[in-house]
């Protein structure tokens, strides 16, 4: 993908204060798209991510949101629409976990993790679909030739484990496995619309949410066994994946899972005549 392949269209990139999110953001601002940097607490880790995108040369705007609150969504996309008067990209990619076994597992916990990771994921895409079918509506009643390519590009963040169960966070398990149904039912129903709709599901990524794995050498060496690729994934792995699906090279992929993963999803234990 050819530097600045981006030039002109803005992107709103929820969850990037830190790790995918973050990597993410720096990625395509570094494409040349203008990038919204959304965090729902942290204002000093948000505000690095931002930096890190100006000092580079890019531009971006920080805004704060819980996405599992409509009216913090409605306010972020509103942000961003007054600051640069349209949306090309939204890459949905806030999540979190609160683990515990299913037998102590609160409603409190669960809940939590439902409503950011997946009612989260509702209320970003549907803004999302709103705004880009509205500057279909407007492109069309100012006579202007109609692309060829997607009118907007939405990526959601799952995960390995949308189809990988994982007892003692099925909370998080399945806000993933919803993701990926919930993202193929609007792909379907945005495709007449041109608006392209897929996720992308990481495996095993070198993030502060699973440092004590990967700086443990003996409990890294331990998750090796679960990855054939044999090494950890890192965030702009996943940020070139995404960069991918947005672009217009990907323009008749829609309501697909691409999993960057180094192999976990092929049942590596296995590999040796199971």
């Amino acid at each position: 993908m050819s530097d600045r392949k981006f030039e002109g269209q803005v992107a709103i990139v929820t969850g990037s204060s830190s790790g995918i999110g973050r990597a993410c953001a720096i990625y395509l601002a570094g494409l040349g798209v203008s990038v919204v940097v959304n965090y729902s607490s942290n204002e000093e880790e948000g505000r690095k991510t931002l930096d890190e995108i100006l000092s580079k040369g890019g531009k971006g705007i920080l805004v704060k949101a819980d996405v599992s609150k409509e009216a913090d969504i409605i306010s972020m996309f509103d942000e961003t629409i007054a600051t640069y008067g349209k949306l090309d990209i939204l890459v949905s990619n806030a999540g979190l976990q609160k683990d515990a076994s299913f037998l102590d597992m609160s409603l409190e916990q669960w809940q939590r993790v439902i409503d950011v990771n997946l009612t989260g994921q509702f209320l970003a895409c549907r803004q999302a679909a709103r705004q880009f079918v509205k500057q279909q509506s407007q492109q069309a009643s100012d006579n202007k030739e109609e692309s060829q390519y997607a009118i907007g590009k939405i990526i959601l963040m799952s995960s390995v484990h949308d189809i990988i169960p994982w007892a003692g966070h099925v909370n998080y398990a399945a806000s993933k496995g919803g993701i990926m149904m919930f993202m193929k039912s609007i792909s379907q129903e945005l495709a007449p619309h041109k608006i392209r709709v897929n996720s992308v599901s990481p495996g095993a990524i070198k993030t502060t949410i699973n440092k004590e794995v990967w700086s443990d050498p003996d409990k890294y060496e331990s998750l090796l066994t679960l990855i054939p690729y044999r090494r950890i994934g890192t965030p702009e792995d996943v940020a070139k994946a995404v960069a991918w699906l947005a672009s217009d090279e990907s323009d008749y992929v829609n309501g697909e899972t691409l999993y960057i993963d180094g192999g976990m999803t092929l049942y590596p234990e296995f590999a040796d005549n199971g």
